[in-house]
């Protein structure tokens, strides 16, 4: 019994020592845990349990509504249904995947991909699956409610055009914002989320921070599967402000019909102030197709049409001018005293010049004309004369004058600036000396020159209200959506032409002759009511060998492009316009009957607003 009392071993001391460290080591350690989690990271799991107890979601703003010049809506809003999801919420991914496919049609693949976009998303936040769903793919999901959780269709509001391919280039459509757009528009004060959608084209695009209303929300409780059981906040999204167009949705629709197959352009503008009445482009597409969630083979039907459907031509196609350039050419003669009105040239059916044949195209040529007469009969053996002695660089200044080479600046994304060339251009450019025998082409219209329709038609506006250009513009004003206006858009003057008065005043006279003498190249536009005074053109893509070559006998890309530009009354201008018919031929055959329907649509409706405004005036009884 000594021996125990006196030999207790040592080795149970040991172990009894350091089980009680272990033991006290591990309270401290959860001792200390504990004190992180309920003290340091308190304010972040409490976020994170309010997180999963409490959701919120945005509410997509309205876009404001865009409405023509005598409120028509041309842009407005429905509602539609989307399909989102929160990925946090579901339980089960397979069965969600294959359930959505199999009752929407929706590729298992289109889900992982939009899942992929949203992964930098915040936890519980809804990703968006697909958009517009019809009225029975709505109910089929949400007879499933129960069995989907996670799964959310929600009502949002959706764009619509309601003429469609009309005004599809003027304008544009909605697409779903990038990486490089969210980033732009993160400090405008209404914050993008990663699925919404954008204005990528026209004027959706350009007032894009106008039209974008700002975003509500709801905050409220879910259960254990992710249902919603109580709101707890509820913000209203408030809508974008709307747009009133200068267009007129009449104008519009009749210069779109009037193009029928043809590929080309039409805009009509109010010379005294630049405000455009009308724009249209053909071949057009449909931008509700675009918005609405478009199939890839759709869209590659659209990019890889020859005809490039996408292109608004009216700004971004560039054509030789042709003769619409020669009343240039007339201006710079006339202020350069090369010639005077009663100058007489003879001009033949073909002018030659250092062994090279530059022809008319008139076979008899029109004997010896002034300068009236070379307008109204569109002579090109004068001018070809009359070009070389001006020569290219002096040319060019005044082109420059009327606007030609440079942006119009109207409101629309990636406006060409067209090309006036010179004699330094070509040296810079092409590394070679400029020749007089391109001179000869320019003074024409054609050669290195280029303009687009804008252009053009801003440079008749000069001539039609005697020598002021403006800023092509579009929007008259912004309103809210209560119809407060908060913004006006007022003539924007550009800056006068190189021509003084007497020399507008001739060129005025011979487009009127253009359209009214018996040489005129317009004459079938002489419609005594209208007053039309005008231009036309017809601008050669490649050199014809023989003269005289029907259109309908050349390869279509051959053809030659035809134009008109002109205005009415030709004393007391209200409309200006331009139509371009690619590969068309004749611009008196194909271009000017165009401007024709545009002429009468805008007169025949002014003299019926007239004729409303005369029976509603009140009858004033004289006593005697």
């Amino acid at each position: 019994m000594d021996y125990f009392n006196d030999k207790e071993p040592r080795a149970f001391k040991e172990r009894l020592i350091f089980a009680t460290i272990v033991i006290f080591l591990g309270f401290f350690v959860l001792t200390i845990r504990l004190w992180y989690l309920q003290v340091i990271s308190s304010s972040q799991y409490k976020e994170l349990s309010k997180t999963n107890l409490i959701r919120i979601t945005h509410s997509e703003a309205p876009r404001g509504i865009i409405y023509d010049r005598d409120g028509i809506r041309i842009a407005e809003n429905r509602p539609g249904f989307d399909l989102s999801v929160i990925p946090e919420d579901i339980t089960d991914w397979k069965k969600t995947k294959e359930t959505l496919s199999r009752l929407l049609s929706i590729e298992e693949e289109v889900i992982e991909e939009q899942l992929k976009k949203a992964k930098k998303r915040r936890p519980f936040k809804t990703v968006k699956i697909k958009e517009n769903l019809s009225w029975d793919d709505m109910t089929r999901v949400s007879v499933l409610n129960y069995e989907l959780p996670g799964v959310i269709v929600s009502v949002a509001p959706k764009r619509n055009y309601p003429f469609s391919a009309q005004t599809a280039h003027l304008l544009g459509y909605l697409g779903e914002i990038t990486e490089d757009e969210l980033l732009r528009f993160k400090d405008i004060g209404r914050p993008y989320q990663n699925t919404d959608m954008t204005g990528k084209y026209g004027i959706e695009s350009i007032f894009e921070k106008t039209l974008k209303g700002t975003d509500g929300g709801r905050q409220y409780m879910v259960d254990a599967v992710g249902r919603e059981v109580k709101v707890l906040k509820s913000i209203k999204s408030y809508p974008g402000s709307n747009l009133r167009l200068s267009i007129d949705m009449d104008l519009q629709k009749i210069a779109f019909e009037a193009m029928g197959d043809y590929a080309g352009a039409v805009i009509a503008v109010d010379p005294n102030n630049g405000k455009i009445l009308a724009m249209v482009s053909t071949p057009s597409f449909d931008p509700n197709l675009i918005t609405t969630g478009i199939t890839k083979k759709d869209w590659n039907e659209i990019i890889s049409n020859p005809l490039h459907v996408l292109t608004n031509r009216g700004i971004q196609g560039q054509y030789p001018p042709a003769s619409t350039f020669k009343v240039i050419t007339a201006t710079a003669a006339l202020e350069e005293k090369i010639v005077t009105p009663r100058t007489k040239i003879f001009s033949g059916a073909s002018f030659w010049f250092k062994k090279h044949e530059y022809r008319d195209w008139k076979a008899s040529g029109h004997g010896k004309i002034r300068i009236h007469d070379a307008i109204v009969e569109s002579s090109d053996t004068f001018f070809y004369q009359v070009g070389l002695k001006v020569g290219v660089d002096k040319l060019a200044e005044y082109s420059k004058s009327f606007g030609l080479g440079s942006k119009t600046q109207v409101s629309l994304l990636d406006e060409k600036s067209g090309l006036v060339p010179t004699s330094e251009w070509k040296k810079r450019r092409l590394k070679t000396k400029w020749y007089e025998g391109e001179t000869v082409s320019v003074s024409v219209g054609q050669g290195y020159l280029l303009a687009t329709p804008i252009q053009i038609l801003n440079m008749y506006s000069a001539i039609a209200n005697g020598g002021t250009l403006y800023t092509p513009q579009l929007v008259d004003r912004i309103e809210t959506p209560e119809g407060k206006v908060l913004k006006e858009f007022t003539r924007i003057k550009k800056g006068r032409v190189s021509a003084s008065t007497e020399t507008i005043k001739l060129i005025q006279d011979a487009l009127r002759g253009v359209v009214t003498e018996e040489k005129g190249t317009a004459r079938r536009l002489n419609v005594p009511a209208l007053k039309i005074a005008g231009k036309t053109g017809t601008a050669q893509v490649v050199r014809q060998k023989t003269r005289g070559m029907k259109t309908e006998d050349q390869p279509y890309k051959h053809r030659d492009h035809g134009l008109f530009v002109g205005y009415a009354p030709h004393d007391n201008p209200e409309i200006a316009i331009v139509v371009i018919v690619e590969h068309g031929g004749f611009g008196s055959k194909v271009a000017a009957p165009v401007a024709l329907e545009v002429f009468k649509a805008y007169f025949e409706k002014n003299a019926t607003k007239e004729t409303d405004k005369k029976n509603k005036e009140p009858i004033i009884k004289v006593g005697i």
